[in-house]
């Protein structure tokens, strides 16, 4: 540009300068997948797209309430006839069985670990948690303080959270919040 200023913008993802943070020993950071893919299968096609969703990447579709998959690459239910496809770009395959839509700008993922996490999101939403209801693999579309998210065990004090990222600001203090309330509670 002849005589003007050429500004160099720079991708920030939407939990920069505000994750991570730890209180009283459990841990909030922000997750950040190469990609997000909202698998919905064709009317009639949910086996097939369930068997080329496997062998493109290791995982059958997800039954309501539940997971599959491991870190870095895992298909959560997201809702009626939906899979969301978070780690690796979806193979293009799939779209012979299923309409994919790309998602990956439109939420933040936070993985919130640690002794006490449990306490913490149960001051933050209306599900059972507890170990026997809500095991590792299960996951939930829910409430989450006053927002719509996503919720998915991912160890035995380990849970990724997931709400639009316009509300990234609004998690962290939610969160913030309900860890300091926890950690008064624990003594720390």
């Amino acid at each position: 540009m002849e005589g003007g200023c050429v500004t160099e913008l720079t991708a920030k993802t939407p939990g920069a300068g505000i994750f991570p943070f730890e209180i009283g020993g459990i841990t909030a950071r922000e997750e950040t997948p190469e990609a997000m893919t909202a698998i919905a299968p064709y009317k009639g096609r949910e086996a097939e797209a369930s068997a080329a969703l496997e062998a493109a990447h290791g995982m059958a579709l997800p039954a309501p309430g539940r997971s599959t998959g491991k870190a870095g690459a895992r298909a959560l239910w997201f809702g009626r006839d939906t899979a969301l496809l978070i780690g690796p770009r979806v193979d293009a395959s799939l779209g012979r069985h299923a309409a994919l839509t790309d998602q990956s700008d439109a939420w933040i993922v936070v993985r919130l670990e640690g002794a006490g996490a449990r306490d913490v999101l149960a001051r933050l939403t209306p599900l059972d948690l507890r170990e026997g209801v809500f095991k590792r693999g299960h996951t939930a579309r829910s409430e989450l303080a006053h927002m719509a998210g996503s919720i998915t065990r991912v160890g035995p004090e380990a849970w990724q959270i997931m709400v639009f990222r316009s509300f990234a600001r609004t998690l962290a203090h939610d969160l913030d919040s309900a860890m300091r309330g926890v950690a008064a509670r624990a003594g720390a």
